[in-house]
């Protein structure tokens, strides 16, 4: 565990700008957005797997997608990090208690509005999630070898309000994992390597 803390630890340290989901659209990013803050949990357990959630199918915004553990920064939250503590504890039961944070990536903006800061953090001990109903239908892990493999990922695009949009992509097994989830994971696999 100490070799694996280690390395996240490397990870997190290395410099590098922020990404977004505009990396693969340069035309796209319309003019004059405000961006809603936010923090995601990027949880490694310690058999060196990433705690993803698959999104409920109910929800308005971004049903069914795979994504991290987080959300926007409320104003009970002291700051980005303490909302993708509260929204893992909320979403899937991981209590702050068992979190050893390692610290932040660069901040990533979403297509949706969001400057989403990823936190890396391990798992204390072994995790028994709990989903939220209302916001989750599934959590599952990823191993991080698999995660920070670049060979994993690929590019793909669609049609998406009127212009061709491409987007990041690592499939895993029964789940697509893409868009910002899938550029954060591809940001921590460049940092890895």
């Amino acid at each position: 565990m100490t070799d694996l803390r280690a390395r996240l630890v490397t990870a997190v340290s290395r410099e590098s700008e922020g990404s977004s989901d505009f990396d693969f659209n340069k035309g796209n990013r319309p003019a004059g957005r405000v961006l809603r803050a936010a923090g995601v949990l990027i949880a490694v357990t310690e058999e060196a797997r990433v705690i993803l959630t698959m999104r409920s199918s109910r929800l308005k915004h971004h049903p069914g997608q795979i994504a991290f553990p987080g959300g926007k920064q409320e104003p009970t939250d002291a700051s980005l990090m303490d909302a993708a503590l509260r929204e893992a504890e909320e979403e899937v039961g991981l209590s702050r208690n068992r979190v050893d944070m390692i610290g932040p990536l660069p901040p990533h903006e979403t297509v949706t509005g969001f400057s989403a800061t990823p936190f890396v953090a391990m798992v204390q001990g072994r995790f028994d999630p709990v989903p939220e109903a209302g916001e989750v239908a599934e959590v599952f892990e990823v191993p991080l070898d698999f995660l920070a493999d670049p060979g994993n990922y690929r590019i793909e695009s669609r049609e998406w309000q009127g212009q061709r949009r491409s987007y990041l992509v690592c499939p895993y097994g029964p789940y697509y994992i893409w868009g910002a989830t899938a550029r954060m994971l591809r940001g921590l696999a460049d940092r890895l390597s």
